[in-house]
């Protein structure tokens, strides 16, 4: 396959969710080393390009090594408390001049066109403002924070106004007292707090790693909220605004590496992405089968049918038995499939097959156990399966070899003699 072929295949692909995608809203986080990163030219021709798309962001920036650096060339001392800057009267004018601009350059770079590509003429409207209403963090243990602030309240309904026009959001991380004062805010905590406010589709949370990685050092693909231990996280850890965010009603967050070129287009418009999805529930879902999982279930198995593991089946035979599959759907794309059918007080387990970039995750075992709790739906005693080339990994999962003499009689009449299959049985609780 040339490279053209590998595009176009990528374009038909990512297809699916660029319309998904479309008129949803994404509010995304670049904390100032991502602002400084060589990478950042090309992140903002991807964020141009998903405007071009239809949509709606939210880019909430943030300033810390930009910060430190001006103080450091002034001579201006800065205490920090458990990770969070002391903002100190001496240090809100620097503070304001450095995160002011900040944003200007970002207005800057966003309303300039791509070079070099089609859309280089486009605009693209860029707006900024006091969305942020903010309370102090006041007093810690002792420690007196000043300006340091948190947020108090996110005014969505201005920004939900500017999105709906096609502009691009920025909001910086200080927020306004109704007295006037000005504090100093963590940028995740902002973008956290807009992404709740806004009830966002996404918070994309950029940063030098591609995402989290395992004990085995193994990046993690998505991570249940359930499944994650809060406690175990250091205060300010982008997970844990990830979660905060899921919780108060996000629906997914990622966390993407700002180094690498092309991983916000490949996170939002591939199946698998390139960083770790957080998200409340799993968007893999065991389900039952429907008319609709028909061509999905086809393509799952020919390749399987090809190679003579599974038992050739006809496209009319699937769609009248459709209702004997369950199957896990990974965004839309099926990735698995089983198939039950009864016979008296016997089921056979039947076109266990799982996509070959899918083998990793135990979604055999998901399915087995969804079939056995079926089986016991339907009262049946025991299932058995027929298989040529799988019999260990039955056995290690509680199948014992039969003879094919105890086959149920109604399946004892469509057995295929030249496939020669093994029959395992495995009894119900």
């Amino acid at each position: 396959m040339n490279d053209n072929q590998k595009h176009v295949k990528w374009f038909r692909d990512s297809s699916p969710y660029i319309n998904a995608h479309r008129g949803k809203t994404f509010v995304l986080h670049l904390g100032g080393e991502a602002i400084e990163h060589e990478n950042f030219t090309n992140i903002v021709a991807d964020i141009a390009l998903l405007n071009s798309l239809g949509v709606q962001l939210v880019l909430v920036h943030g300033a810390t090594p930009q910060l430190d650096r001006y103080l450091t060339n002034y001579n201006i001392e800065s205490e920090t408390t458990s990770g969070i800057r002391v903002t100190t009267p001496r240090l809100l004018t620097p503070m304001q001049h450095v995160i002011g601009k900040i944003r200007i350059d970002l207005e800057a770079v966003l309303s300039r066109g791509i070079v070099n590509t089609p859309i280089k003429d486009a605009e693209m409207d860029v707006t900024s403002g006091n969305y942020i209403k903010a309370k102090p963090l006041g007093i810690i243990d002792g420690v007196d924070f000043h300006h340091t602030g948190k947020v108090r309240k996110v005014k969505a309904h201005h920004i939900k106004r500017q999105l709906e026009q096609g502009a691009i959001t920025i909001v910086s991380p200080m927020g306004y007292s109704p007295s006037g004062e000005v504090f100093n805010i963590d940028s995740k905590e902002v973008a956290c707090e807009v992404a709740i406010a806004l009830q966002a589709d996404k918070l994309i949370l950029f940063g030098p790693a591609t995402g989290i990685f395992d004990e085995k050092n193994k990046l993690v693909n998505e991570l249940e909220v359930s499944a994650i231990d809060t406690r175990a996280l250091k205060p300010g850890e982008p997970l844990g605004f990830a979660v905060q965010a899921c919780i108060g009603g996000v629906k997914r967050c990622h966390l993407i590496s700002f180094v690498i070129d092309g991983a916000l287009l490949e996170e939002l418009l591939t199946r698998d992405g390139t960083g770790t999805q957080v998200t409340r529930h799993s968007y893999e879902e065991i389900r039952v089968a429907n008319a609709n999982d028909v061509a999905g279930l086809i393509k799952l198995i020919a390749p399987l049918e090809e190679e003579g593991i599974l038992v050739k089946r006809s496209r009319e035979l699937i769609e009248s038995e459709i209702d004997k599959f369950i199957v896990i759907d990974r965004d839309g794309m099926i990735v698995s499939c089983a198939a039950l059918y009864p016979f008296n007080h016997y089921g056979e387990l039947a076109c266990l097959a799982t996509h070959p970039d899918y083998r990793d995750n135990n979604r055999g075992e998901l399915l087995l156990k969804a079939i056995e709790k079926k089986a016991l739906e339907m009262s049946l005693t025991s299932i058995f399966v027929l298989t040529t080339q799988s019999a260990h990994w039955f056995t290690e999962r509680g199948f014992v070899e039969r003879s094919l003499t105890e086959l149920p009689r109604e399946r004892q009449l469509l057995y295929n003699y030249q496939r020669n299959s093994k029959l395992l049985e495995k009894p119900l609780p």
